[in-house]
């Protein structure tokens, strides 16, 4: 057993079961091990970033991580916007990425660089493999690492992956999470029960099923709102679950909501701030004079953070059955007409399968969605958690291996599809169930509307040319064709409907291109 092969066989006995990778030559020794481990899937992706948001999606339906391959420091480079995302999203991820041989770094040879810092600006644990004796428990301390949702980056020069480590023991860590801080819930729940208006804003597992039965128990003891930051790395949603209201993207509807509040409960979720600093504006949206309150740090198990809250609070099963609901939304009926923001919206929400995951990097074209769907059947919802565009298509990859029996639905803007449209491929080489809805605006239109808050809305042609991108127009029929995927272009929302139907019914990977008025 070779180093490669060590660290492999410790992958999969402490939980990873896939390797998404974009080898070099320096991790030839894993590529080949991979060949003999059984219990771990390997998966292509064309560009590094393909990998990493892959994995982001991955960790984020199934809460374990997945593996990253990586070639040193420039591969690590091209997944790192997608590895930004995963860290604002808590998701967990191992990266190993391969380093030139110990003994021929410090001659500085081209694609020498310091990985070590470039990792650090993403990763909640980092480590480089100083012995190949060490690799086994290098892995292990980086995969329990993640738990606490974060990414562990683990740095291996390439002759460690090929010494001899026949005689070296696979090492097994468990992962652990530290106690509730009953002090924290018990104030947090004396500040629910003051009878001032209270909100509880939920991040991280407080957004899956369980930490919003949990939520909801507590919203009925105390009449709390349940608030969610702009941008969730997961979350479920539908009947039964309880409404989640997201704060606004712009910050002058969002700090109109937050000043409505005397408490601001933080549960498992960051303190909002707007998204950029306007002159005149504060970047936290939550007003000084508000109560903010913060429970679920520090490594603790959000679920019973909420569960020892619900008790603090007095919440009992038939206290929520007997308080009335947030006012949900009924299902949307198919509209007609031109294909607008409101209207793609619709017809998504309306036949939308139960069970879906919806990874949303529509951007301005899926402002609507959030609020139509409300009255849905149960489904996953993921968003950009951390702005870097692209995310989308390399998410919904990983979303659709980690549930392969659910139906994965890509809303997806066409400026940030060209990043990493290097996806389709992987979605058709491992036949997913991905149908990807590509919202072709003809321009960066997020930008478009950054430029008219700041009152530039008479653009001269050189600005214009920074904006649109239909001069050449993107042909994604033909773009999605040459890269193994079917696909359709549809002109109205009746048009819509039609493809639709059709995809969510036929296995495999689609592409429905919508022309989309602005």
């Amino acid at each position: 057993m070779n180093g490669a092969e060590l660290i492999l066989r410790t992958a999969v006995q402490n939980g990873i079961d896939i390797c998404f990778a974009n080898a070099g030559t320096t991790e030839i020794p894993l590529v080949a091990a991979l060949d003999g481990q059984v219990g771990i899937r390997a998966v292509l992706g064309l560009f590094e970033g393909v990998c990493t948001g892959a994995a982001d999606g991955y960790g984020r339906v199934l809460g374990r991580p997945a593996m990253v391959l990586l070639h040193l420091g420039p591969g690590f480079a091209n997944g790192i916007a997608c590895l930004h995302n995963a860290r604002r999203a808590h998701t967990p991820i191992v990266n190993v990425i391969g380093e030139h041989a110990s003994w021929h770094r410090d001659s500085d040879p081209p694609l020498n660089m310091d990985i070590k810092a470039l990792v650090g600006t993403v990763s909640g644990w980092k480590r480089t493999c100083r012995r190949a004796r060490d690799l086994s428990r290098d892995v292990a301390a980086g995969i329990a690492a993640t738990a606490h949702g974060q990414t562990a980056s683990l740095i291996v020069p390439n002759d460690y992956q090929w010494a001899d480590c026949r005689d070296i023991p696979v090492v097994k860590r468990a992962s652990f999470f530290n106690a509730v801080d009953t002090g924290m819930t018990d104030a947090a729940a004396k500040a629910l029960k003051k009878g001032k208006k209270t909100a509880m804003i939920l991040g991280s597992r407080a957004l899956r099923v369980e930490g919003l039965r949990q939520a909801a128990l507590i919203r009925a003891a105390t009449g709390c709102d349940l608030l969610a930051n702009s941008f969730p790395g997961y979350m479920d949603r539908g009947e039964p679950l309880p409404v989640v209201v997201r704060i606004p993207y712009f910050p002058e509807p969002a700090m109109e909501l937050m000043a409505s509040y005397d408490t601001v409960l933080l549960a498992g979720a960051d303190d909002p701030v707007t998204f950029f600093g306007y002159e005149g504006v504060p970047s936290h949206i939550i007003p000084d004079r508000t109560m903010k309150i913060s429970v679920g740090g520090s490594g603790q198990n959000m679920t019973e953070v909420l569960e020892c809250l619900a008790d603090a609070v007095g919440a009992s099963k038939k206290t929520s059955r007997n308080h009335p609901q947030s006012q949900r939304a009924a299902s949307p009926s198919l509209p007609k007409g031109r294909l607008t923001a409101d209207t793609v919206s619709c017809v998504i929400a309306a036949l939308q399968p139960e069970g879906a995951i919806l990874v949303d990097e529509g951007l301005t074209t899926t402002f609507p969605y959030y609020p139509i769907s409300h009255g849905c059947a149960p489904h996953g919802f993921m968003t950009i958690a951390g702005g870097a565009i692209g995310y989308g298509m390399p998410c919904a990859v990983g979303a659709a291996l980690a549930a392969p029996q659910r139906q994965v639905i890509n809303i997806q803007a066409d400026g940030s599809a060209m990043y990493t449209v290097q996806a389709l491929w992987t979605m058709a080489r491992e036949g997913l169930n991905v149908t990807t809805l590509l919202c072709n605006n003809g321009g960066y239109h997020i930008i478009a509307l950054e430029l008219e808050r700041a009152g530039l809305t008479d653009l001269g042609e050189s600005s214009r040319r920074l904006v649109d991108i239909d001069h050449p127009a993107v042909d994604w029929v033909s773009l999605s064709h040459g890269l193994g995927v079917p696909a359709v272009r549809v002109e109205d929302a009746a048009g819509l409907a039609r493809e639709m139907k059709k995809a969510m019914k036929e296995p495999g990977p689609h592409l429905i291109e919508m022309m989309v008025k602005p």
